[in-house]
């Protein structure tokens, strides 16, 4: 009986272990012979292959007249003429006498990377196209910050009716296009780095995918991390090339280092107490400034010979001086509640930088203690990374492999698939936003 019931039960398993082989769910060889590298092949394991570089976006940009970029570089207001900068060769340089404007020229370098046909095998995040009809984005070539700086700057003068109108005549072309009509604008890339950049007709150009350093002057309806893209400023202090002492943590004696204005508005309200909080402190040096060529100099040498620079917000989130610490491969000690950051999908900034809430950082000893118990093993490994990183934050043309331009182009490409989404449900919608309303 008991020999019966054996058999019955091997030849249940046979007729098992035959069906597997024969439906493919097991393979036997796995278990007996090896694998050519000495592995098993397991059946469920995914086989990896070397992606292939991606595909750059192709962005039409549009023929505006100088006046509306290049022409207000001549640092002279409402300069420029009609005709459309169409080639590399008629981009002028920026300048080197800049000044704070340097900061905010971001719009100069995305403008240049595509009027640039780029070297062979050069890895590029976005094409120029000329033919609007396979454009995937269309770049708005309006330096709307450097209008700003140029045309009365204290916003109460009376050229700034010159930057009003400059938005008026960009609005009234835009909605002439068809393919701002086509997507309400919901694929064109407008930046405006200048917390008061196009503030006259902001409103206008709200669904746009809009290039900011920050969202301190902006509403919740007008700008938001789902659509836009967070840009860094342009540093204003040299990149530190050649960082290649065996021990920069003790090379580098201030502990803790600030240079710029300390009288701000809002949340910048935190610089003066700070100011006052830090004084009497051998290792750190917290001076006031302003943005000259000297100042700019005394900053690169100061961010240079210090272990941490610290970031307090200024008259919003972000200002420049926190990129200028990156490139200086400072340790950023960042002050700021309400900051956003460049990249941020594809940066920890934890890795390199330090947070402090406002309520921290103004109480008495507390920052400057947490700064001077910090492991040195830790603050080299931040170091290291700073400078393996610090390639992101670089603006130049013509634009290199992941350097800001390339790095800002691959933000909008991340941007596009919402924006393409709110185009196609748009296009069938009979009541609009309901989705908004029932919230």
């Amino acid at each position: 009986m008991y020999g019966k019931a054996i058999i019955s039960l091997a030849f249940i398993i046979l007729l098992l272990i035959s069906f597997s082989l024969f439906i493919g769910t097991v393979d036997i060889r796995s278990y007996f012979f090896a694998s050519p590298d000495g592995a098993h092949n397991l059946p469920c394991t995914p086989t990896h292959t070397q992606s292939s570089p991606s595909v750059p976006l192709k962005v039409y940009m549009y023929d505006l007249p100088r006046r509306f970029n290049i022409g207000m570089m001549q640092w002279k207001k409402g300069g420029g003429d009609d005709t459309p900068v169409r080639t590399a060769e008629e981009l002028p340089r920026w300048p080197v006498n800049a000044g704070v404007r340097k900061q905010h020229s971001v719009e100069y370098w995305l403008m240049a990377s595509l009027l640039g046909s780029g070297g062979e095998g050069e890895e590029r995040e976005a094409v120029r196209v000329l033919d609007p009809e396979i454009a995937e984005a269309y770049f708005v070539p309006f330096f709307s910050s450097l209008s700003f700086n140029i045309h009365g700057r204290n916003m109460t003068d009376p050229e700034t009716e010159k930057d009003r109108q400059l938005q008026v005549d960009l609005i009234d072309f835009l909605q002439k296009s068809k393919y701002w009509q086509r997507s309400g604008g919901r694929d064109h890339v407008i930046p405006m780095t200048h917390p008061n950049a196009f503030r006259f007709l902001r409103q206008l150009v709200n669904a746009s995918i809009l290039i900011v350093a920050d969202f301190g002057r902006y509403p919740k309806s007008l700008s938001t991390l789902s659509k836009d893209v967070v840009s860094p400023y342009v540093h204003n202090v040299d990149s530190f090339k050649d960082d290649d002492l065996s021990d920069p943590f003790e090379s580098r004696k201030t502990l803790l280092f600030f240079r710029g204005n300390t009288v701000r508005k809002d949340k910048g309200k935190v610089r003066a107490k700070l100011e006052k909080i830090l004084a009497g402190y051998d290792d750190v040096r917290y001076e006031r400034s302003s943005p000259t060529a000297e100042a700019i100099q005394a900053s690169t040498q100061g961010m240079r010979s210090s272990k941490f620079c610290l970031h307090p917000a200024g008259d919003t989130p972000s200002s420049c001086r926190l990129f200028d610490a990156i490139v200086s491969h400072c340790v950023p000690v960042i002050v700021s509640d309400l900051i956003e950051l460049p990249y941020e999908d594809e940066i920890d900034y934890s890795q390199f930088s330090i947070f402090f809430s406002i309520n921290e950082a103004i109480q008495p000893d507390y920052l400057v203690n947490q700064l001077r118990k910090f492991p040195k093993d830790r603050w080299i490994k931040m170091w290291r990374q700073l400078k393996k990183i610090s390639h992101h934050f670089e603006f130049q043309y013509p634009p290199m492999k992941k350097d800001a331009v390339n790095m800002l182009w691959r933000q909008v490409k991340h941007k596009l698939p919402g924006a393409q989404l709110a185009v196609h449900r748009n296009h069938r919608l009979k009541v609009p936003d309901w989705w908004q309303r029932r919230r």
